[in-house]
């Protein structure tokens, strides 16, 4: 039986989250005692691929896995989650990344990742899935991986599918990424470190907006957390919020990567949107992952969603 072709293709990272849960974020210096230890399936890339999946997109990730415990573990629950793992790899004599969680009680958290075998992903490992990028109608990139892979692989996706690039972590070792996407995410965080500006409001948002654009992206969206997102494009320059329904954060981890599997699966299965209506979708299942804790899972199911998101 032949595979079908995936809609929504991922090039990123796959981590293992190690997540301890405290009354608040330590400071500098500062042990704290945590209430509970969880151990689960992260990275941005899987992240991202396994939250489209479970709204019912037929998915693929290109990635990296190490020859350990851990990677065989995330390949089976990758398979579980039905996403195509033709091009996830594992590397010999290499760990898989690892992702050291703290998350308050107010929902906020802090991370630190050691990527592993993700550093290993070659633009070797994109040209083997060649096809598969040509033929998708969404692909997904994040900064966990080395930038050679993901410029290869959007120049592949050139003219064809939709690319989102997530600059996550907001290390930027090449500016074609601002003009080779096709929308450009970050979160408030990313902005100002990419930007050096504050952006903690609404108004700040669009002045970062602006900025982006000046940069050469074609469409720009940042996320605010609570405050919703920014939406702003080359075509229609004025930059739009999309508010969110207030709701009390559980655990944030994850937010975001719950917000671009969204994405794009209404970009890949309901093209008729715009991207306003898609954006304003994508953060109402962002805000449903946040009242769940854990990174993966906390994304929901298709058949969790309400009516009038799908």
């Amino acid at each position: 039986m032949e595979v079908s072709k995936p809609r929504v293709v991922v090039v990123g990272s796959c981590m293992i989250d190690l997540v301890s849960y405290a009354p608040r974020l330590p400071r500098a210096g500062e042990t704290l005692t945590g209430r509970k230890f969880q151990q689960g399936f992260g990275g941005k890339g899987a992240n991202q691929c396994v939250a489209a999946a479970r709204l019912g997109a037929e998915t693929a990730l290109i990635a990296r896995l190490g020859d350990d415990s851990f990677g065989h573990e995330y390949l089976k629950a990758l398979n579980k989650e039905g996403v195509q793992t033709g091009y996830v790899s594992i590397t010999k004599e290499m760990h898989t990344g690892m992702a050291q969680i703290v998350v308050a009680e107010c929902g906020e958290n802090q991370i630190v990742i050691v990527p592993g075998a993700n550093r290993n992903l070659c633009v070797e490992d994109v040209q083997l899935a060649k096809e598969t990028i040509e033929a998708a109608k969404v692909l997904l990139f994040q900064l966990e991986t080395p930038v050679e892979a993901t410029l290869a692989a959007l120049k592949l996706a050139k003219g064809k599918g939709k690319r989102i690039v997530n600059a996550a972590p907001a290390v930027l070792k090449d500016t074609a990424l601002f003009t080779e996407s096709d929308i450009f995410c970050i979160n408030e965080t990313e902005a100002e470190e990419l930007l050096k500006i504050p952006v903690k409001s609404i108004e700040d948002g669009y002045k970062a907006a602006e900025k982006f654009r000046d940069l050469g992206c074609s469409a720009i969206v940042i996320t605010l957390g609570s405050q919703g997102a920014i939406l702003s494009t080359q075509e229609d320059p004025t930059p739009y919020h999309i508010p969110v329904k207030k709701v009390q954060p559980v655990d944030t981890t994850g937010a975001g990567d719950a917000f671009l599997g969204a994405m794009a699966y209404y970009m890949a299965y309901h093209p008729q949107l715009s991207l306003k209506e898609i954006v304003h979708r994508a953060c109402s299942v962002a805000t449903i992952s946040v009242q769940s804790p854990g990174t993966q899972s906390s994304f929901p199911y298709r058949n969790e969603l309400p009516d009038a998101l799908l």
